[in-house]
């Protein structure tokens, strides 16, 4: 699977799930860490760990691929899924507003 298409599926899962203000940022001329991240908050910590939950079982499902690395399922305000090009942030809204990575990684200019 193309590294692309398997952030477009993210999205469409997500999307699918009911994830709010689904972002897809290109990173790669800004980080090694990753060609894409994929940002979308959930309504509920329930609601959160829902949309985690359902982007790793229909990877694993449909491509047999898995998360390298997950972090924040305990809380479930903040829970990053890392398959290595592409990293998957799922936020309650408060972290994200708070934490506001669209700002710091998106490519576009500000205006002055």
């Amino acid at each position: 699977m193309e590294i692309k298409e398997l952030a477009d599926k993210i999205v469409e899962i997500l999307d699918n799930k009911k994830g709010v203000d689904i972002e897809l940022i290109p990173v790669s001329e800004k980080t090694v860490l990753a060609d894409y991240f994929v940002i979308c908050s959930g309504t509920s910590t329930t609601h959160i760990k829902a949309l985690a939950d359902e982007v790793e079982f229909m990877l694993k499902r449909d491509y047999d691929v898995t998360p390298d690395h997950i972090e924040g399922r305990e809380s479930g305000r903040w829970i990053l899924l890392d398959y290595k090009d592409v990293v998957v942030h799922v936020f309650h809204p408060e972290e994200r507003s708070n934490y506001n990575l669209e700002k710091l990684w998106s490519m576009k200019k500000t205006e002055e």
